[in-house]
């Protein structure tokens, strides 16, 4: 029988996963169901060092956006941006400048539904409900016009996303449609699964999320792959690293085992 809990929003079959809510269950978070934690629970089993690997990518994010403010910017596109959790974009922005604003981007009910929530006093954030493939619902949205000016420079964030896009989507035209969206003193900020830095249990974990009923679909991509989802974007030092490589500022911001360093590869490039 499907959960009945008073957070989940009407329409959602709780039987099916989500990748999105599989995330929250590997950060630890308790907006997940049964199906989720079963696909999590079989994952961190092929994988034991998952968690940290989330952990070194909300840590990438919180120093990637930081980087933006310190270049001027001021106003993001976070897309995928999930189930709430701890230094969410804005809370990372705003702390600075309080100014700063964020439209967040996600297809899952149930992130959107709690992101509405915590953004409900907040006047210089809102999400937006909708897939990511489907740039132009994005970015003619209310909240984009509302709040977004796309003259000005924006952040566009796309942490553990185009992973789950395959080749025939056109992973590149893709990410080309928001770059072209988007003007000059922009920036790219990403996180990737690392084909060529994993070894096969991470295949096998792969397979088991491509076999479970979620829609969601794992492509892994090597180093190249991955660079050319930057073009027209100049990558800033130290380039396209593992994400525990990324301009780490303290221990915190990367794991005791090397390979979960390289887990994933993260980057942000510029667009000149």
């Amino acid at each position: 029988m499907a959960e009945t809990q008073n957070w989940v929003p009407l329409g959602i079959d709780t039987n099916v996963p989500s990748m999105a809510r599989v995330y929250d269950y590997i950060l630890g978070g308790a907006h997940n169901f049964a199906a989720d934690r079963q696909v999590g629970g079989q994952i961190e089993k092929l994988v034991p060092g998952l968690p940290s690997v989330a952990r070194l990518n909300r840590r990438f994010l919180g120093r990637a956006v930081n980087f933006l403010m310190d270049q001027g910017i001021r106003q993001f596109l976070d897309i995928g941006s999930g189930i709430p959790t701890v230094a969410n974009v804005h809370e990372v922005a705003q702390e600075r400048d309080p100014a700063a604003r964020v439209v967040y981007v996600d297809k899952d009910p149930v992130a959107v539904a709690h992101s509405q929530l915590l953004l409900a006093d907040n006047e210089n954030a809102a999400i937006v409900q909708a897939d990511m493939r489907e740039p132009e619902v994005v970015l003619s949205s209310p909240e984009v016009a509302r709040l977004l000016r796309l003259d000005e420079p924006v952040g566009l964030l796309m942490l553990l996303m185009m992973h789950w896009v395959p080749d025939e989507d056109g992973p590149e035209k893709l990410v080309a449609h928001y770059r072209d969206a988007l003007p000059a003193g922009s920036f790219l900020v990403m996180t990737h699964v690392a084909k060529d830095q994993i070894d096969d249990s991470v295949d096998e974990a792969a397979a088991v999320v491509n076999r479970s009923r979620s829609a969601d679909q794992m492509h892994m991509r090597d180093h190249a792959r991955v660079s050319a989802l930057f073009d027209g974007f100049s990558l800033v030092e130290p380039g396209l690293v593992g994400c525990g490589e990324w301009r780490p500022d303290g221990p915190g911001d990367f794991a005791d085992e090397a390979s979960m360093n390289m887990f994933l590869y993260a980057g942000v490039g510029r667009k000149d």
